[in-house]
């Protein structure tokens, strides 16, 4: 498993030694049914990257190899120090890359143990405008559609996301179906990306300005009555306030700079069955959350909201929906509110401990942490992450590294390993046991087929064995195993919204995947907040909408209905200007994985490859040298290989995402309510080469 689409994958290990000789696509598993990608094929037998294989402790200055023992010491023993002097003097920053297991018991320490709002599971970096939209709209985290939807829906929407590179396998079932006469994929995008490539219709915008297109599009359904009224009238609320918000759908689509055929073309889109699929375009952006809410708005007011259609996040890292069911970051296990006091003294009963010890709120992402590294945090735990590298404006992240104690656990030697004072080896995919749940909620066995070499070991021991030294009795006192984990941690899900209560290791073994909720051994999850019905046969009240067609909605809101909104696009937080004229915008470059470090094939000093049009280059030719051109931002300069692209629109630049250089250029302005960075959009300016990165 090496994205969220979820695949199962055979692993066979060599016949002397460790690591995986073999690795292809599970025939039998119901997800993936046997097709795999060259990135989880090849990062399973030969992954780049520099592997760890014993602790390290910094001593005068430098890493040195050790032992566990002296290792495990010296983190307790910094962890301790600074707990004892403030909870919130302790930073924990999990990952998307950790079993459920090794994250729930992460957050059981984080938020139990310790008892710190610093404290995060990294996919606010990634998901949480789409976590915070769905929740306003449905009550509730996470898609309402699954795979099963791709091929019932007539028009496949790809917004602000580029599945041909970062989801290979899903993309490829979305090429099957648009092969059926009359349905057809439409890719928004300012770039033509790989998938724009593949796709019937490619919408460019311009950068940053998904909203204003949003609402355009749904302006002019509005204009020309092409909305559900019968969905509407009985399954939403607020749409009367949304109409009057609306701005002018053509001077809203003047602002996304879209030809009028375009916006026509979208309107038509959404009278049809759509599914509309978003990523990191649209969710790393300071107005995230209102754009993920325009999309679902645009499926709300064309009743896009049953089987064969609908809003999909498209989560990026393999366990990012796990980290979110599990993990404690965002809500407690089970999507059970975390500032609910009756949820709080509930988990604190589970848990064994005071619910005074648990923390007041959810902290402020990890943006807001490393405003703290090295002031109000002292020691900061990094747990399969690389902040050093992943994180926006990284100059000052690094310089925040520096001026605290961190514990760094990972599988490969990262940016943020070689600055840490403990370095903990982390056993990976094909070497862990435990489980992992994909962006359509669908939860599959993780096993080990390779035993992890001698100084290895896997995150849920690691994490356990620190718990148990610093708070035994919340953590216990033997070896973990991960199926009793996974038991604790369903059994807290059991009657919310994310129930897993009915899904085992046994289960598992049988059925290989089981999507959630799932509250008993017999049920599985289908498409959420529907249900076919014949008409009339439901009441109609506040737990239930039913249209003429005969299906009923219910959303765990307030109100039983899901809830328009009303945010239009305001300025971006970096407009370009005279000084920096020019638009830089990242993403994922084919095959990259993260912060790149097991998919870089390139010297640690390789300059990143910018994307950029002819037309621009040719208008700074004089500053170009051998192929390279600085690219400057009000917080970093960067030296770029230049590789002309004509699908990069004039004025703009691309960088891939997976560079540890590209994020010195970005910004660390955030989604207000979902505390999610601005990623993708920043302006700069091209000057001369300077040395290698």
């Amino acid at each position: 498993m090496r994205c969220a689409v979820g695949c199962g994958h055979l692993h066979q290990s060599p016949d002397l030694g460790v690591g995986i000789d073999i690795a292809r696509g599970d025939v039998s598993h119901p997800v993936n049914r046997g097709l795999a990608c060259s990135r989880g094929i090849e990062e399973s037998q030969d992954p780049d990257g520099d592997w760890l294989t014993k602790p390290m402790v910094r001593r005068d200055g430098e890493l040195v190899r050790t032992t566990w023992d002296v290792a495990l010491n010296t983190a307790a023993q910094a962890l301790r120090d600074a707990h004892e002097s403030d909870p919130n003097a302790v930073g924990v920053l999990g990952s998307g890359q950790q079993t459920n297991e090794a994250a729930y018991m992460l957050g059981k320490l984080a938020r139990g143990g310790f008892g710190t709002r610093y404290y995060d599971a990294n996919t606010t970096l990634c998901m949480s405008s789409a976590v915070t939209a769905y929740y306003q709209a449905f009550g509730s985290d996470a898609p309402p559609c699954s795979y099963d939807d791709i091929e019932e829906t007539e028009r496949h929407v790809v917004w602000g996301a580029n599945p041909a590179v970062a989801h290979p396998v899903m993309f490829r079932w979305l090429k099957q179906a648009t092969g059926e006469e009359g349905v057809e994929l439409i890719t928004v995008d300012p770039v033509r990306s790989e998938t724009a490539e593949n796709s019937d219709k490619h919408v460019s915008l311009a950068a940053g300005k998904d909203l204003a297109l949003a609402r355009a599009v749904l302006a002019r359904l509005v204009e020309t009555d092409r909305v559900d009224e019968a969905f509407i009238e009985q399954a939403t609320d607020g749409f009367d306030a949304l109409v009057d918000s609306l701005p002018d759908a053509e001077a809203a689509r003047e602002e996304a700079e879209v030809a009028e055929d375009d916006l026509e073309l979208l309107a038509s889109a959404f009278e049809m069955d759509t599914l509309v699929y978003w990523g990191m375009g649209i969710n790393q952006h300071v107005q995230g959350t209102d754009t993920a809410r325009g999309l679902i708005d645009l499926c709300l007011a064309t009743g896009n909201l049953e089987p064969g259609s609908g809003p999909f996040s498209l989560t990026g890292q393999a366990n990012s929906m796990g980290t979110r069911v599990c993990s404690s970051k965002g809500s407690w296990p089970g999507h059970r509110p975390f500032q609910d006091p009756d949820e709080r003294t509930f988990i604190a009963d589970q848990w064994d401990i005071p619910a005074e010890r648990l923390p007041d709120d959810t902290g402020p992402g990890p943006v807001g942490m490393f405003e703290k590294v090295g002031e109000d945090i002292d020691v900061l735990w990094t747990v399969a992450t690389n902040p050093a590298a992943g994180m926006p404006d990284t100059d000052p992240v690094i310089e925040a590294l520096d001026d605290a104690f961190v514990i760094a656990q990972d599988a490969f030697h990262t940016e943020t390993t070689a600055q840490a004072d403990v370095v903990l080896p982390a056993a990976t995919w094909g070497e862990s046991e435990g489980t992992a749940i994909n962006m359509e909620r669908t939860v599959s066995r993780v096993r080990a087929a390779t035993d992890a070499p001698s100084g290895v070991r896997q995150d849920l021991n690691i994490i356990a064995t620190l718990g148990r030294r610093l708070f035994p009795d919340l953590i216990g006192t033997g070896r973990p195993d991960p199926a009793a984990v996974f038991d604790e941690f369903t059994a807290l899900t059991a009657g919310t919204p994310a129930d897993c209560s009915g899904i085992t290791y046994e289960r598992l073994e049988d059925d290989l995947a089981v999507r959630w909720p799932a509250p008993d051994e017999d049920s599985a999850g289908g498409y959420r907040y529907y249900e076919a019905t014949d008409p009339g046969t439901a009441d109609g009240g506040t737990d239930s909408a039913v249209t003429d067609g005969g299906a009923s909605w219910s959303f765990p809101t307030a109100t039983g209905n899901a809830q328009f909104s009303t945010a239009n696009q305001t300025d971006l937080p970096e407009p370009t200007d005279d000084e920096y004229p020019l638009t830089l915008t990242t993403a994922r470059e084919e095959d990259g994985y993260n912060t790149g470090i097991r998919s870089r094939s390139m010297p640690e000093t390789a300059n990143p490859v910018a994307r950029i049009n002819p037309e621009t280059i040719e208008a700074y030719e004089e500053i170009v040298a051998d192929g390279t051109v600085g690219v400057v931002s009000r917080r970093g300069r960067v030296t770029v290989d230049i590789d002309p692209d004509e699908g990069v629109p004039e004025g703009m630049v691309w960088l891939p995402i997976h560079h540890p250089a590209t994020n010195r250029l970005t910004l660390s302005d955030v989604d207000p309510q979902s505390a999610e960075p601005h990623f993708k959009q920043c302006a700069i300016r091209l000057g001369a080469p300077d040395t290698p990165n």
